[in-house]
Parts: structure tokens; C-alpha cells; sequence
């Protein structure tokens, strides 16, 4: 029985941003083999109707939706001249009509900001809306535009603490890190894994204490005691980062070792443990690679935004395309 092959789809809106998303899923398209659908929602559609007839006989709204979705097609098929290219008008707002398409999708592409009043938003609620609910992996393509062509040769992808597993076999890899390395791999590019951990610094020890019992047993101690107990804390401090950062090299050797068995195709992989907030990490990768890639949780039967605060500040302030990939 032959395989479903499932589009990349985009959405345009005859915007800028729309038109980098079109490039973008074009390309993402040819060097997967899949065919690109096109979709362009127009809320007019699902009041008005639409009744076939000459050019007179059409509202100006039906003719504006229709150049906009040729002229994406136009374009998609320059940009990748062997791309079998759909369009679809889809009678409805932009963020039902996209998670509509996504159901049967292998990925949604979305500008980082549409046309309208709210143009100066780092993102756009389309885009928002969508990568926060869809089922597919969404790509927002967002930054810089050196980023953006796809000029850094590498794709990082974030490695969550809780993919490590509890047994001794490699598990299977998560969607993110699927996703990841398969872009990777058809790029001829590096994977950068990015794992980001804290550790308590000496001062964090001993927080649970009352602020009065500390200022007291400081006035018991000798100065000498003071000193000693400080350079006990600090060799604790340093043991227990050293701990952190063997821990996170564990992960990422775990998780990618995963992947290769599994049978992914191996790619030139580089391990960054990072000291610090998963937010400032992943920030830091996205400014020398051509996409970040993510995992979002989707809870069963929750159907509110479903992003959390570290994909939620990559999407609005990545320097490169962040793709936002569901994680069962």
C-alpha cells in the first residue's frame, strides 16, 4: 500500500513576512520531495459566498485573494522550478484555516507578522496561534536575514531534561530531535544539540535558613570559621556544578545516541551543556544557525495555547526561523 504524501503547507497573505515563509516552505518542500499547498484564508468567503462568472462578476475581494495566491504560486515555482505546487482559499480566519490544513500536513510555514495594524509585533497572533495549538511542526520564519537564506551550514535543537531516560537502553528520540536531524541531514549541515542546566551558587546553600539564625550563628563564629565554612561552601558549589555538566553530556550522548539507534542517519553533531537559562541558550544558538528547533508538549484533550515560556520567548526573539515541533 502506497505512503500518504503529506504537502508542506504555507500561509500568505501577499505580506513581506508571508513572502520569506513562501520561499522558505518552498525550499523545505524540495529537499523533502513533497508537494508545497499554498493557502490564503479569507474570511469574506464564508459570508459572501462565491459564484463563478467573469472577472466582472466577481467581488474585489475574491480577485485580491485569488492574485495573492497566484502570485505565491508564481513565485514558489521559481523559487524551486520541479515543486508541484496547490493553492487553496480557504473560506475562514487564518489561524482555523492553517490548523485546518496542518491536520494532514508534514509542516506549517508562517511569516513572523501579517499585514494589518499589527505589523510592529515581534510576532504576529497567527503565528502564535498556531504554533501553540497546531499537531504538525510549525516553522515561523523569523530573523535575520542571513539566518533566514539559510547561510550558518546548522540546525540547533534544544534537549529537554525530561527526554533522559530511566533505563539503560537508548530511548527512541523525541519528534524535536527527529525533526532536527533530518533537517540537518538534507541541509549537508552540522546539528547543534543545545542543553541548558543550573546549578545553586555557595550563597544558595543553607537558603531555607532563617535570615535571623544566620546572623546569628555569624556573630558565634570566629572569623577563621567563617572562612572555612565559605571555602567548604564554594568546593560544594564547584563539586556540584561538575556534577551538572556531567549529567548534561550524559543527556546528550543519551538522546542522540537514540537517534542513531533508531536508524536516523548520522550528521555531524556538536554537544553545548550550557550553565544558565534555557531561554538565554537557546537565544544565544539561534544567532548562528539557520533554524532552532523545539519541542512543545500537547496535552490530550487541553485545547489553550499550549507553548510554555522558553518557546514562547524564542518565537518572538530568535534570530534565526524557530520550528515549534509537538512532543506526545
Amino acid at each position: 500500500m502506497d505512503t500518504v504524501e503529506l504537502p508542506v503547507v504555507v500561509g500568505v497573505d501577499g505580506s513581506d513576512a508571508a513572502s520569506d515563509a513562501l520561499d522558505w516552505a518552498a525550499e523545505l518542500a524540495g529537499r523533502r520531495g513533497l508537494p508545497l499547498r499554498v493557502v490564503h484564508a479569507s474570511l469574506w468567503e464564508r459570508y459572501e459566498g462565491y459564484i463563478p462568472g467573469t472577472s466582472a462578476d466577481r467581488p474585489a475581494e475574491r480577485l485580491h485573494s485569488e492574485a495573492v495566491l497566484a502570485t505565491a504560486a508564481e513565485r514558489a515555482g521559481r523559487r524551486v522550478p520541479a515543486l508541484k505546487v496547490m493553492t487553496d482559499l480557504a473560506a475562514d480566519d487564518a489561524v482555523t484555516a492553517l490548523l485546518r490544513a496542518g491536520q494532514s500536513a508534514e509542516a506549517l510555514v508562517v511569516g513572523s507578522r501579517g499585514r494589518g495594524e499589527f505589523a510592529s509585533l515581534l510576532l504576529g497572533s497567527v503565528g502564535l496561534g498556531i504554533a501553540a495549538r497546531a499537531l504538525c511542526p510549525v516553522v515561523v520564519v523569523r530573523g535575520r536575514p542571513e539566518n533566514v537564506r539559510g547561510g550558518m551550514n546548522r540546525v540547533a535543537v534544544g534537549i529537554a531534561e525530561r527526554e533522559r531516560p530511566g533505563d539503560q537502553e537508548p530511548a527512541p528520540p523525541s519528534a524535536a530531535v527527529a525533526f532536527a536531524l533530518r533537517e540537518a541531514r538534507l541541509r549537508g549541515g552540522e546539528l547543534e544539540a543545545v542543553h541548558a542546566w543550573r546549578c545553586a551558587g555557595p550563597e544558595d546553600h543553607g537558603a531555607r535558613e532563617g535570615h535571623g539564625r544566620r546572623e546569628e550563628r555569624r556573630g558565634r563564629e570566629s572569623p577563621g570559621g567563617r572562612e572555612g565554612r565559605e571555602e567548604h561552601r564554594a568546593h560544594e558549589g564547584q563539586g556540584a556544578r561538575e556534577a551538572h555538566t556531567r549529567r548534561a553530556a550524559e543527556l546528550l550522548d543519551e538522546t542522540l545516541g537514540g537517534a542513531w539507534a533508531a536508524g536516523l542517519p548520522p550528521v555531524p553533531v556538536a554537544h553545548r551543556p550550557v550553565e544558565g537559562s534555557a531561554r538565554k541558550a537557546l537565544l544565544d544558538a539561534s544567532a548562528h544557525a539557520d533554524l532552532l528547533v523545539v519541542g512543545a508538549r500537547r496535552r490530550q484533550g487541553h485545547f489553550g495555547m499550549q507553548l510554555g515560556l522558553v518557546n514562547h520567548a524564542v518565537l518572538h526573539h530568535a534570530r534565526c526561523p524557530v520550528a515549534v515541533v509537538p512532543v506526545s
